[in-house]
């Protein structure tokens, strides 16, 4: 997991404990946290409401008749085994090799054509996969199919626990060659990634076992296109290797993409009615960045910053969003729903409809304004330098 487009205002965070140290109050300000594009809520959008979808225990009767034989064969599919996954060691210097010294200086060349404002990007990519303590934790909620054992050998607890492993790779990965790169101020990174796991976060999906793949659908697409496209720079600037490396990690996220999008669209079949609610929902309230409250104990408005930068650069942006949102609707065929209730039709119409029309409406106005008002910022990450 890494950048995504989320929630267009920020709550406050109310610090724990252990993190009493944290004065941190987010601005009020509607935006898009991509890209930081500014923008007001319309009269229109604030008057309309999306209630979340109650726990029902017949939604919970339907997840837990996945739990079987159909995910085996569509969900475990996606997995790879072990001995054939790529590991972090398979593209970092040898320590065991003669040359590995050598190998490390051919690192720190390669990097040196890379800008400061593609470091402030990866290092809040790694970072965000850093965080994946909290993402098991988020896919361990959702009644009906929860691993109730630790060690559970139903087929979405064997899932949840083989992506997370596979997801550890991408920041163990990351994270070295950022190391060995010599351009970041490791310290920071490490901060930041501790303070965001013991923040944790809040996805919106609590319990309710329609929302939660809704999100991952959302989420696992959105990271892919954010780590290809941080590829393709890197390309550009001359790091064959360190293209390799995102775009082996976008590859990964696809193929979670395609995992989750498959449950969603099985859950449309059986149930069309509560999950395009579910989907609505999930869309109204805005799809939270996973690392929506880093922190690295200087910048109260971290998160923000490098998501301005992230969009500037064209990782990852408010057009990405609206692709993404369009992409399910087609691949779920949500606009060839029929028979739904009334509260279906409304939510059909406002993914459909409603919510692209506005969301292309504040494209453009939004992407202006937010280079309009784009200022460079200290990033700790990169020793305080400015970008």
């Amino acid at each position: 997991m890494a950048l995504i487009l989320g929630n267009f205002s920020f709550q406050r965070f109310s610090p724990s404990p252990s993190f009493a140290s944290i004065k941190r109050t987010f601005p009020c300000t509607k935006f898009s946290t991509a890209a930081t594009i500014a923008y007001p809520k319309s009269e229109e959008a604030s008057k309309l409401v999306i209630k979340k979808p109650c726990l029902s225990p017949e939604k919970i009767e339907i997840s837990k008749s996945l739990d079987d034989y159909w995910s085996e064969k569509n969900l475990l599919i996606h997995l790879k085994p072990v001995e054939k996954c790529w590991q972090p060691q398979d593209f970092l210097p040898d320590p065991a090799s003669d040359g590995f010294i050598e190998q490390i200086k051919e690192v720190r060349e390669r990097v040196k054509e890379i800008p400061d404002e593609y470091f402030v990007v990866l290092v809040g990519n790694m970072i965000t996969e850093e965080a994946l303590p909290t993402y098991q934790t988020m896919a361990n909620r959702p009644e009906g199919a929860q691993d109730e054992t630790g060690v559970s050998l139903n087929p979405l607890s064997i899932w949840t626990r083989s992506w997370t492993a596979e997801e550890n790779r991408h920041g163990d990965l990351l994270n070295r060659y950022l190391y060995l790169s010599g351009r970041v101020d490791m310290r920071q990174v490490e901060k930041t990634v501790q303070y965001l796991i013991g923040s944790g976060m809040d996805t919106g999906t609590g319990k309710e076992p329609y929302l939660f793949p809704i999100y991952t659908s959302f989420q696992e697409r959105a990271t892919a296109i954010s780590h290809g496209n941080m590829g393709r720079l890197a390309k550009e600037k001359g790091d064959l290797k360190l293209s390799q490396i995102c775009g082996t990690i976008a590859a990964d996220e696809k193929r979670h993409e395609t995992a989750y999008s498959k449950l969603v669209g099985k859950l449309f079949e059986l149930d069309p009615d509560g999950i395009v609610q579910a989907f609505a929902y999930m869309m109204w309230r805005k799809i939270t960045m996973p690392g929506e409250l880093m922190y690295d104990g200087h910048d109260n408005n971290l998160f923000m910053h490098f998501s301005a930068v992230a969009g500037s650069v064209g990782v990852y942006t408010f057009s990405d969003y609206i692709d993404i949102l369009d992409v399910l609707v087609e691949k779920w065929k949500v606009k060839d729903l029929t028979g739904l209730s009334a509260e279906g039709q409304e939510a059909q119409e406002f993914v459909c409809d409603h919510l692209p029309r506005r969301l292309r409406r504040l494209e453009e106005r939004a992407e202006k304004r937010a280079k309009k008002n784009r200022q460079t910022i200290p990033f700790s990450w990169i020793f305080n330098r400015e970008v």
